[in-house]
């Protein structure tokens, strides 16, 4: 909606913007909005409407909505496009009595209200949050030595707990292993709650499959970053099955998505 109204707005700005009461026959000069004449109806209009246009469509492309004084580009372009409408609906209103509202005024006056709107409705409506283009296959990173999906039980074999005990040197084949005697269950427990480690946290290096975003620790919805793909980040302290993490430039969030993670 938001392309397809731009593009109606650059050919309207090549229509007349105005039209001259009455015939003038063949001197009728071009009351186009490039006129000088009709100054600032082009940078404040026309211009001003696709420049909103490119801003409102430019964080469907880009990997992150990347911020200009504390707001998104799509604001920006909200922002641009009410002003660039305000203004055109007070043209209807001008011309004198020589002159009225032309095929490039009000084609104008129209794709900008829809403009306006698609920018305007779009961030409430879950129908206009689609993407423009399929997401990308991530790049998978390369992983640290002896990196294993988040989450993963350690496999089994020589060394991993479970495995089965090898013969001691110089067993015969035949002969019989006598298990040690087991403690009882009052015995076990007791034994367990003395000697089992307490579980901390250690901080580790992951990295995500897809774009995921950080919220802050306080618990607000709006994100303060944007984990991509192909990048480590630093996991500080986990909060359930939620991870609080650490960006390359020193911010920090909860990661709520841990999903398929890789770690390092």
């Amino acid at each position: 909606m938001v392309i397809g109204a731009a593009v109606l707005l650059f050919i309207a700005s090549f229509l007349d913007y105005y039209s001259v009461n009455g015939d003038c026959g063949p001197q009728c000069p071009s009351l186009t909005g490039w006129q000088p004449d009709f100054f600032p109806t082009l940078p404040s209009i026309f211009l001003a409407g696709v420049i909103a246009a490119g801003l409102i469509v430019a964080p469907r492309l880009l990997p992150e909505n990347r911020k200009v004084a504390g707001l998104g580009l799509d604001q920006w372009g909200t922002a641009l496009a009410l002003f660039a409408t305000w203004g055109a609906v007070w043209g209807l209103f001008g011309g004198g009595s020589t002159l009225q509202p032309g095929i490039g005024m009000i084609l104008a006056v129209i794709t900008l209200l829809v403009m306006t709107a698609a920018a305007v409705l779009t961030p409430r409506t879950p129908a206009l949050k689609v993407a423009l283009l399929p997401a990308p296959r991530p790049a998978q990173p390369q992983p640290y030595p002896g990196a294993q999906p988040y989450g993963a039980q350690p496999g089994t074999g020589y060394g991993y707990p479970g495995s089965q005990p090898q013969q001691p040197y110089g067993a015969q084949p035949h002969e019989q292993m006598t298990p040690p005697p087991q403690p009882t269950a009052p015995q076990a427990a007791a034994s367990t709650q003395e000697f089992a480690p307490p579980q901390e946290f250690a901080p580790f290096w992951f990295a995500v499959p897809v774009t995921r975003p950080l919220y802050p620790e306080n618990g607000s919805p709006s994100p303060v970053a944007e984990l991509t793909p192909g990048t480590w980040y630093l996991a500080v302290d986990q909060r359930g099955t939620a991870l609080v993490a650490q960006t390359q430039d020193g911010r920090r969030g909860v990661l709520q998505d841990t999903t398929g993670i890789q770690r390092g």
